[in-house]
């Protein structure tokens, strides 16, 4: 990589692939400094309605579909595209069909086997007990054999999918805390006949606010090009979901780096990727829950909103050009999705807001379309 470089009025396009938060924070983040974009999307949400891109929709950001697509885009560019996935399918496609992509686009990959072991739950259990790293005790639950392993754990556990399934995803919660044994094995079994692949994994005790994130861009060569530490303030739903408002947390700066560093090191991961951690109360240590690899995390434009834009590293790193410095802002800025964190603030009032300016998700003053799509959303959702 370049050690200085200066950007050419001819920048490279960036491809951005997915929908939703996390995609459209990835397209803001990238026209902080005018980055042309392209946004491959299939679902006609918010995002589609950015300013800060062209738009292509296509019918699944999966499969043939996407392959064909980005081929297309590839052989019509002078220079590659820099390419940016946010959506685990995505991941999946061009993992498997990456000796078709990486003729045409600018992207970093771990090796596909090591891939798809960090994209599933069991597969990262297992590489995190085989290199020493701090990560809760579980049980890999896949037919009714397995169940009598459940008397191994210490409750209470959490049963979550050990592969993020699409079809799972539309009937159940992300994840359901189960008490006992038993309560496991009955949960099992309504799960079952939709996805038979589950991990149970002992609980930690804690808040919405005990969540930590390590948000990283780790580049060919192993170098970390960028690293960002965050903490949830509150999930949805509450403890066992998504991030519904989140904020920097750069007192933990060095150490969750050095730990995620350390794993990814260890196996080997390079690319666009991420580390969730649990705080445990009870001995003040950091617990690794699950990673995010090869693609964007959703809460991702926490990192830019406070002073690391991961994803205008990640653009410069692909180019070879000087990788803009980063620093947390102070005070630091709550990045908040505005309906989710709401519900989840009504269930948990105790929770304590921390002080600092609160970025909605959707609003931005030189993008406002895309919040007053979720506005006109909800006017209409009342109304019909």
């Amino acid at each position: 990589m370049k050690e200085k470089g200066v950007m050419t009025r001819n920048k490279p396009l960036a491809v951005v692939v997915g929908s939703g938060l996390n995609a459209l924070g990835i397209v803001r983040s990238l026209a902080l400094k005018k980055i042309p974009v392209l946004l491959v999307l299939a679902e006609r949400d918010a995002t589609a309605h950015t300013r800060h891109a062209k738009k292509l929709f296509i019918e699944d950001t999966a499969g043939d579909v996407l392959i064909n697509t980005l081929l297309a885009i590839g052989q019509k560019s002078l220079d590659k595209p820099v390419l940016f996935l946010t959506e685990e399918k995505s991941v999946v496609t061009v993992s498997e069909r990456r000796d078709e992509i990486l003729p045409y686009f600018l992207i970093t990959l771990p090796d596909q086997e090591l891939l798809a072991a960090l994209m599933h739950k069991q597969g990262f259990q297992d590489l995190a007990n085989q290199f020493g790293s701090p990560i809760p005790h579980a049980v890999h639950i896949r037919s009714e054999a397995d169940l009598v392993a459940l008397s191994k754990l210490r409750f209470p556990c959490v049963l979550k999918p050990a592969l993020k399934d699409y079809d799972y995803g539309a009937k159940f919660k992300k994840a359901y805390v189960v008490e006992s044994a038993e309560e496991a094995s009955e949960r099992f079994r309504e799960i079952a006949p939709v996805l038979s692949d589950l991990i149970v994994q002992e609980w930690i005790e804690g808040t919405d606010s005990d969540i930590y994130f390590c948000l990283q861009y780790i580049g060919a060569d192993k170098t970390t090009v960028a690293s960002f530490a965050g903490r949830k303030i509150r999930s949805w739903p509450p403890r066992v979901g998504g991030t519904a408002s989140c904020t920097s947390a750069p007192e933990y700066h060095d150490e969750l780096t050095a730990m995620t560093e350390l794993f990814f090191r260890k196996v080997g991961f390079v690319g666009m990727g991420s580390m969730e951690y649990k705080l445990d109360p009870r001995d003040g240590c950091f617990y690794m829950v699950e990673p995010t690899v090869g693609r964007t995390d959703f809460q991702e434009e926490v990192a830019t909103v406070n002073g690391t834009n991961i994803a205008l590293a990640a653009y410069f790193y692909q180019i070879g050009l000087s990788v803009p410095r980063s620093a947390y802002l102070t005070p630091p800025r709550i990045w908040r999705e505005p309906i989710t964190d709401r519900w989840s603030a009504e269930l948990q009032p105790e929770l304590p807001q921390p002080s600092g300016d609160v970025i909605d998700a959707y609003w931005r003053l030189n993008d406002p379309l895309p919040w007053l799509e979720i506005v006109f959303e909800r006017i209409k959702s009342r109304i019909l």
